[in-house]
């Protein structure tokens, strides 16, 4: 199975990429926009959580992609 996904992965380029990547931000504001739970859970958190959450998640792409030789 990770085969499969390994060979039709390498078909992409970069702006398949990136367009799939604000396909699921875009996705993510529609998701706010429509469910009054979510959007009310997001306004209470202070924004620095988020900003926090952000740099956990993209630390090991830019490590693997900048640093890792």
């Amino acid at each position: 199975m990770m085969e499969y996904f390994n060979k039709r992965i390498k078909k992409l380029d970069v702006w398949d990429i990136a367009l799939t990547k604000l396909s699921v931000l875009i996705f993510a504001l529609f998701l706010v926009g429509v469910w009054p739970a979510l959007r009310v859970w997001v306004d209470s958190r202070n924004p620095w959580c988020f900003v926090a959450a952000f740099v956990i998640v993209v630390a090991r792409p830019i490590y693997r992609f900048y640093l890792k030789k």
